[in-house]
């Protein structure tokens, strides 16, 4: 029987047996310029066009589609912005409710929030760190009833429009039962796939199996764009249409300004879009070194009692964006002097997001019993994953 506690001497060794810590910080996660991002953004600098148009962002959400498969990307300010327009294409409205994890960044909240609706908080399934879609299911059949449009929660008697499940830490959820549920319960699936670039599910990359789906090219992100985000679609007219209403819905013309419908002003700048290109191009190198990371990671922490590494779940193959520990239940006494120690030692640690449903503005939202994000909330803690540090290991 395995002791109530476990040694942060352990764990602390079996990070610098990983990491080989100097005297300098090792951040969560941070950005690495290795390829063409000086040309491309002094190309863009020399050229002028560095505001919302020019051949970067053109060429940046060519070459985003052409990596994750999907047939269109459209470029935007940040994943939050993304979000926020794939659930306004998706017909969210005023008043409906939309299913999101309660274990999410708070973008995914907002981005519901935005649309005058309301989030509904669904549980999380240890194995993906994702919605459990077996426990959403058996949740609906008890609380909703179908009407001629849509899906109701019989409780509150808003409309429950779309389920926006979220990858978290890059790690794919269980996407073909939650499609199921969506076509089962007439709501739209939305990926919040965010954290995700170059994580595949049974084959393909995220992004797939919503209507729609959100990127971030966050600074701490897999590949960044400074600040930046990403609509996916393979829907032409939804991507057609995301294209518009991100560009302030003008109507293209000479010198006239007209604009046939509410817009917004998401678009990326082209010196963002001139990193991202640059980023792109290293993708697969920066994937290779995060799962040489994740690898020494699992090997180092195999023997450590009281925790376990997370590795990427059944059927996905993961771009293991953050490293992330799982106390054993009976350890999470523990959580705040391991989070003080590392971070002391200069090792940065964070522990996960405060859960959507205990935020104050969120609190009186629906939600369904949240016990096992409750324990992942209790229990995880996140590790230094940059991609240098797996350099020279893949």
């Amino acid at each position: 029987m395995k002791p109530p506690f476990f040694s942060i001497q352990s764990v602390l060794d079996a990070l610098q047996t990983v990491l080989h810590p100097n005297t300098g910080f090792i951040a969560l996660h941070e950005p690495r310029f290795a390829g063409e991002e000086w040309t491309y953004v002094k190309e863009c600098l020399n050229s002028g066009w560095v505001s919302s148009v020019g051949k970067f962002v053109d060429r940046f959400e060519e070459d985003v589609a052409a990596y994750t498969g999907v047939k269109r990307a459209v470029a935007v300010v940040n994943g939050t912005a993304a979000l926020h327009v794939c659930l306004l294409l998706a017909g969210v409205k005023s008043g409906d409710e939309v299913l999101i994890p309660a274990l999410t960044f708070i973008a995914t909240a907002n981005a519901v929030s935005y649309c005058g609706a309301v989030p509904h908080f669904a549980d999380s399934d240890e194995a993906t760190l994702g919605v459990d879609p077996h426990k959403l299911a058996e949740y609906l059949d008890m609380i909703t009833e179908q009407r001629s449009d849509g899906c109701y929660n019989r409780h509150t008697g808003r409309r429950i429009a779309a389920l926006v499940p979220m990858h978290t830490f890059g790690h794919p959820v269980d996407l073909d039962p939650l499609v199921d549920i969506c076509q089962r319960f007439s709501i739209t699936l939305i990926e919040d796939a965010a954290e995700s670039l170059g994580s595949y599910y049974k084959g393909h990359h995220t992004g797939h199996w919503g209507l729609l789906s959100a990127l971030s090219f966050n600074g701490n992100k897999t590949i960044t764009t400074g600040g930046g985000g990403a609509i996916l679609t393979n829907d032409e007219e939804l991507g057609r249409l995301a294209k518009h209403i991100t560009t302030t819905a003008k109507i293209p013309h000479r010198w006239e300004f007209n604009h046939d419908m509410v817009g917004y002003n998401y678009r990326m700048p082209n010196v963002n879009a001139a990193l991202g290109c640059a980023q792109l191009e290293q993708l697969p190198g920066f994937l290779s070194a995060k799962r040489a990371l994740a690898e020494r990671y699992r090997h180092a922490f195999a023997d450590v009692a009281g925790i376990r590494f997370f590795t990427e779940p059944t059927c996905s193959r993961s771009n293991y964006w953050l490293n992330t520990l799982l106390l054993d239940e009976d350890c999470v006494e523990q959580r705040d002097a391991l989070l003080q120690s590392t971070n002391e030692r200069g090792i940065m640690t964070r522990p996960a997001w405060n859960l959507m449903s205990r935020l104050s503005m969120f609190s009186s939202c629906p939600k369904m019993d949240l016990s096992v994000a409750e324990s992942l909330e209790r229990r995880l803690v996140n590790i230094p994953s940059s991609a240098a540090l797996g350099i020279g290991h893949a």
